[in-house]
């Protein structure tokens, strides 16, 4: 009985907080989709700045851990041209569930609109992640796509909302830093 009673209040604090999310964060769009061990995840949401200065923020890999809150350290270990090898390292939470994780990513660059990523190694089994810049007019339009296995069971339901509250939370504060800098830029 106090095992279903724990269920059931976990339950009502992912559901809690998952309501906080749709209401706070309803423009950035963030699909999860989990089939067997494999997560998809879709994301797609505009910044009122232009693609280079998103762009600045989304590869300033060695002060990310500075406006990204769930990462402790970043740094690039290794760079060739366009090329680039990130460690990071940090602890994805939400509600009571908390899951570190630390990775080295190969990270290619097609300047200002395009970002492949590749897990080299990490406790993620897999991810292959690719990041697309379109300007649209004064806005410029991310769209993010991953196929992830990650390296422990995501139970369904909790775990999908988990994804989701952690990939929006990231690229929400990914655009914050944006807007500060754009801020800064013009006084």
């Amino acid at each position: 009985m106090n095992k279903l009673l724990f269920m059931l209040a976990l339950l009502w604090v992912f559901q809690s907080q998952a309501i906080a999310d749709v209401r706070a964060e309803k423009d950035i769009d963030v699909k999860v989709q989990i089939e067997g061990e494999d997560v998809f995840v879709d994301v797609n949401f505009t910044v009122p700045a232009p693609a280079r200065l998103v762009w600045e923020v989304l590869t300033d890999f060695d002060h990310m851990s500075t406006f990204i809150g769930n990462l402790q350290s970043s740094k690039v270990i290794d760079r060739t041209e366009n090329i680039f090898r990130v460690a990071q390292k940090g602890i994805a939470k939400y509600g009571p569930v908390s899951f570190p994780f630390e990775s080295i990513r190969e990270i290619h660059l097609f300047s200002f609109n395009k970002i492949q990523t590749h897990m080299v190694s990490g406790n993620i089994h897999k991810l292959e992640g690719v990041t697309q810049l379109i300007t649209e007019g004064d806005l410029t339009r991310v769209i993010y796509h991953a196929d992830t296995i990650p390296g422990v069971w995501i139970p369904p339901g909790v775990g999908k909302l988990f994804i989701e509250h952690e990939t929006r939370e990231q690229f929400q504060e990914s655009r914050d830093e944006v807007m500060r800098r754009k801020r800064a830029a013009n006084p």
